[in-house]
């Protein structure tokens, strides 16, 4: 068995990955989750090969990797982060064989609420300040992403006689939040595809789809935006449709990844925003967009996240490393495996199979 344990008492790079202790935090109230990941994958051969990649949450001054251990029967393993998203991923390989394949995967999260001051935000809009080289890789349209067509026009129309860049990241999200609807239908958080979105009239979906499409309209109104790919942790303070557990804090969150969005406004940076779970709260507790708890998760999203959530990575249409036999990828908010070149079902946990569980640390 092979085991790999990090502590964070001291600043520790594993491959590309660096876990840094800090103060973060201070004087803030803060979250703590243990997270597991526990997987034996599935195929329909009993001898196979098998290849992995896991996404690893990023660190930030909100979110932090506090412990991080994982082991397992595999025959090789890394953490890279080598894609042009810089998306942190355990990857772990089986040679073919009659063995099981497992992994066992053990996180310490902390959070803490990312909110940015609208006063500010406000202020730094009406300067337009000139943008860093790295954040208009932003702009640019990628295959689910596109900036031109029937997205161009909408935003355009949604923009038109606005100067203030705020303003038309509000105008934007007023449109995306009232014209689109969670569609319990769509399989897993969905696949994103703002284009087809748009061309077919038809704004059902779920936070992928809906986020996508806010995505797409702020970056054809020149305004650099990116997808969080994530997963919720635990219990919402807000409503328990954005995220419950029990009594002890404890759930099974192998099918809770959400995707969210940011925006940025040069002299404030990346804002959080959350047009999807505009849509899930209306769903899940039959509320109106007008209603009251609707009209104040819509004034908080534009500027706010509740942290019973953790982000992996802004990742699309990218190639993962080590090349999978796959690609390009559409997204990196779930477990990824290849068996003998196939695409194992990742919105199927049993199938795959994997379970994610978190226990909120008190």
């Amino acid at each position: 068995m092979k085991r790999r344990e990090f502590l964070v008492g001291s600043a520790l790079t594993i491959g590309a990955m660096t876990i840094v202790p800090s103060e973060l935090f201070a004087g803030e109230k803060s979250r703590k989750f243990k997270v597991i990941y526990d997987f034996d994958l599935k195929y329909d051969a009993k001898s196979f090969p098998a290849k992995l990649w896991n996404p690893l949450p990023f660190n930030s001054d909100y979110q932090k990797i506090r412990f991080l251990k994982f082991s397992g029967n595999y025959d090789d393993y890394n953490i890279n982060s080598n894609n042009p998203y810089d998306a942190r991923v355990l990857y772990a390989s089986w040679k073919k064989s009659d063995k099981k394949k497992t992994l066992h995967v053990e996180m310490e999260i902390e959070t803490k609420t990312r909110e940015v001051s609208l006063k500010l935000i406000k202020k730094a809009s009406k300067q337009n300040l000139p943008l860093p080289k790295d954040v208009e890789f932003y702009l640019k349209p990628t295959e689910h992403i596109p900036t031109d067509g029937k997205i161009k026009e909408i935003a355009d129309k949604l923009t038109k006689n606005i100067d203030d860049t705020f303003q038309k990241v509000q105008a934007i999200y007023d449109w995306v939040t009232k014209t689109t609807f969670r569609d319990p239908k769509v399989i897993g958080c969905g696949v994103g595809n703002a284009g087809k979105m748009v061309e077919s009239g038809y704004f059902g979906g779920k936070c992928t789809d809906i986020s996508s499409l806010f995505v797409a309209l702020l970056r054809a109104a020149r305004i650099p935006s990116r997808e969080v790919f994530g997963i919720r942790l635990g219990l919402s303070h807000f409503s328990k449709a954005l995220g419950k557990a029990d009594k002890n804090g404890f759930a099974n969150i192998s099918t809770w990844q959400h995707c969210r969005a940011e925006y940025y406004i040069a002299g404030i940076g990346w804002i959080p925003s959350d047009p999807a779970d505009i849509t899930k709260l209306e769903l899940v507790e039959k509320l109106k967009y007008d209603d009251k708890k609707v009209k104040e998760l819509r004034a908080r999203y534009i500027h706010s996240w509740e942290m019973n959530w953790v982000g992996f990575n802004h990742a699309r249409d990218f190639v993962l490393s080590p090349k999978p036999e796959q690609f390009p990828l559409n997204m990196l908010g779930y477990p990824y495996a290849e068996v003998d070149g196939d695409v194992l079902n990742y919105y199927s946990p049993r199938a795959f199979e994997y379970k994610i569980t978190s226990q909120e640390v008190k």
